[in-house]
Order: C-alpha cells, then structure tokens, then sequence
C-alpha cells in the first residue's frame, strides 16, 4: 500500500473550534438589525423576541452573545418538556434562550413552551431561535399562536458576498488551513449562498486535502461543489 492511499483512508482530522464569543461575530448588513436588537440596552421588546433565519444564518450565534451578556439560561428545545418545573420555581432563571424553538410545535412542547412564556411575562424575558417566523410554525394552541405572533421577530438576511468571504476565510482559519485569497474569489459564486452552506463546504475540503495530503485547489472546489449543485468548470489551481 502506498503512502498516498494511506492518507486517503486515515486522514489526521484535526479539531476545529468554532467561537461564538462577540468578538467572533462578523457584522454585516444582513444580521445588522438583529445584531442591534440583542444589545438593545432596553432588553428585548416586551421581553420576547424570535431570531429567524435559515440553518446556519448565525442566529444561534447571536443567542449566545445576548446569554452572555445577560447572564441568560440556554435551554434547547428538546429538553424544555423535562425542565419545565424547574424553570418557573421560584429563584429560576428569569431570562431564558430557547434555540430552535420551531421544533417544539405540534407537541408536548406547545403546553410547556406556553406554560414558560405566562411565567416570565412581566419578569423576565424570552429569546427564542427559528428557521421560520411563528405563523409558519404549526402550532396548535390558539393562546400560544397569540403571544408569540405579538413578539418581536429578529429576520437575518441573505448573507452577502463581504460578509460570506469573511466567513469562509474564518472557517479555514479556525482549521488551521491556509488558503490562496483566489479561491475566495472562485468559491463565492458558485457555492449556495448560506452561512450552513459555506460551514459544510470548508469542512468537505479540509477533509479531502487532508486525504490527499495536498493544498485546497479550485479542481477540490469544483469536485465539493459538484455533490450538490451544477458548477462552472472554470479553471484549476495549485
């Protein structure tokens, strides 16, 4: 067996960390005005508040900063069922973050979900992740599709072209994968224009140079890209 085809079947995947310090986040045009609303000095309006975009869109990323400036309690959506009664005891936390609260429609999570939203209405406040806005959700609790229809709701635009640069760049920086600025520049037209997307592409080609113990080139790109989508041929790059 020879060397080459060893890396290809054991490639060293190294860890990549991603950050969701206020630091780490990159400000744009698109995620300005919810980036505005989770460092509102007044809190969130009505302390309620639903952050909407797609998978990736840095909603999540924007939860962490207002938790970590308010001290808030990050509480999935999967678990909140289970958590509830600890939730509304006397002394609990009373601001709370819900990420993917979406998923909680059509179930148990309705019932808890309303239960929490009377508790802290009046003492504490609510921010809440999704990937739609609360009408699309499907609830079925009539009184629950009421409060939260009146919160305030936080939409994260289409990245732009600087701000999706910046993200890759950042993404093969926190993997320790030095890049020609070139394939920037090659990458952004043609891949799917999401923050999820650009995650998923830098990884796919971290992993393929570390099999091929090779640098990142526009042919790696094309071949990434390809999986998904029809891509321009364009010319390679070593």
């Amino acid at each position: 067996m020879t060397g080459r085809k060893r890396a290809e079947q054991l490639p060293l995947v190294l860890p990549s960390a991603e950050s969701t310090g206020r630091d780490d986040f990159l400000e744009a045009p698109s995620n300005a005005v919810a980036l505005a609303a989770v460092e509102a000095p007044r809190g969130l309006p009505n302390g309620l508040t639903v952050l909407v975009g797609p998978p990736g869109s840095g909603k999540t990323h924007l939860a962490h900063i207002w938790a970590a400036r308010t001290g808030a309690l990050w509480q999935p959506a999967d678990t909140l069922t289970e958590r509830l009664e600890a939730l509304v005891q006397p002394g609990a936390p009373d601001r709370i973050v819900i990420d993917d609260a979406h998923l909680l429609a059509g179930g148990a999570g309705e019932e808890a979900l309303f239960h929490l939203v009377n508790h802290l209405r009046g003492r504490g406040e609510l921010l809440m992740t999704a990937d739609r806005p609360v009408r699309d959700w499907g609830l079925r609790l009539p009184d629950l599709l009421s409060r939260l229809s009146a919160a305030a709701h936080q939409p994260l635009g289409e990245p732009e072209d600087a701000l999706l640069a910046a993200v890759l760049v950042k993404l093969f920086t926190d993997r320790q994968v030095r890049i020609d600025p070139g394939l920037i520049d090659y990458i952004l037209p043609r891949m799917e224009r999401s923050l999820d997307a650009a995650r998923s592409l830098v990884a796919e080609l971290d992993l393929r140079a570390l099999q091929l113990q090779k640098k990142i080139t526009a042919a790696m790109v094309r071949e990434a890209l390809s999986k998904d989508l029809d891509t321009d041929p364009g010319p390679d790059a070593s």
